[in-house]
């Protein structure tokens, strides 16, 4: 059984006990799970239900390690950089992003 959801702008591919990163997202600190509503597609192999955009009674509930403050990941870092031609100027910015780091537990539809 997999499942498509949409999280933080982003589409993943879901399955049970699936590790991923998820863009950054208001948690409380201390909780140790998250549940997932915008749920787009569900199978279980024989049967698929596809939402229009989303499914009205599915979801998808995750955890943490232990809490939502350890969960906190950074991801690699990157260097966009700003050039213009012929003028002498070039500018070099350094980005990391912070993600959540979830494992999926159950997927309901």
């Amino acid at each position: 059984m997999y499942a498509v959801i949409e999280q933080g702008g982003k589409q993943y591919k879901v399955a049970q006990g699936d590790c991923l990163n998820i863009e950054l997202d208001e948690v409380s600190p201390d909780a140790t799970t998250i549940e997932l509503n915008k749920v787009l597609l569900v199978s279980d192999g024989k049967e698929t239900k596809i939402g229009t955009p989303f499914l009205d009674n599915a979801k998808v509930i995750a955890s943490f390690k232990t809490t939502a403050e350890e969960a906190l990941v950074k991801g690699e870092k990157l260097y966009p950089i700003h050039f213009r031609r012929r003028k002498n100027s070039r500018t070099r910015i350094g980005h990391r992003q912070k993600y959540l780091q979830i494992t999926i537990d159950k997927i309901e539809s």
